[in-house]
């Protein structure tokens, strides 16, 4: 209980000087480069506000649709030992159901990234 409780107080000791070390140790001198909207030192030449390509989202839907398969096919080996065949059916269907999809999204051109 002693020991909790000095390693309680010693841990929040050293967090509140470190906040209060944090808090008051930097300057702040803002100035034109530091408040433009880019800090590279370029001036902004255009609005920052351009649409992203549709296939940014397309790759990134295709990532987490994949990553997904995996979530649920990982669980496969420990899950054959309960049930086998049902186990081997739904993983069959997903594969496939999924393969299928990435058939036909590879027949429509959505995987061709130069127009």
């Amino acid at each position: 209980m002693n020991l909790i409780l000095l390693t309680l107080l010693f841990t929040t000791t050293l967090s509140t000087i470190l906040i209060m070390v944090g808090f008051w140790l930097p300057t702040s001198a803002p100035d034109a480069e530091k408040l433009s909207p880019y800090e590279c030192g370029f001036d902004p030449l255009g609005s920052a506000r351009l649409p992203f390509s549709i296939r940014f989202f397309l790759v990134a839907i295709l990532f987490l649709l994949f990553d997904l398969e995996i979530a649920l096919l990982l669980p496969s080996p420990w899950a054959t030992q309960t049930t086998p065949m049902n186990m081997f059916l739904w993983a069959t269907i997903i594969l496939i159901l999924l393969t299928a999809g990435l058939i036909y999204e590879w027949m429509q051109g959505g995987l061709e990234w130069a127009e």
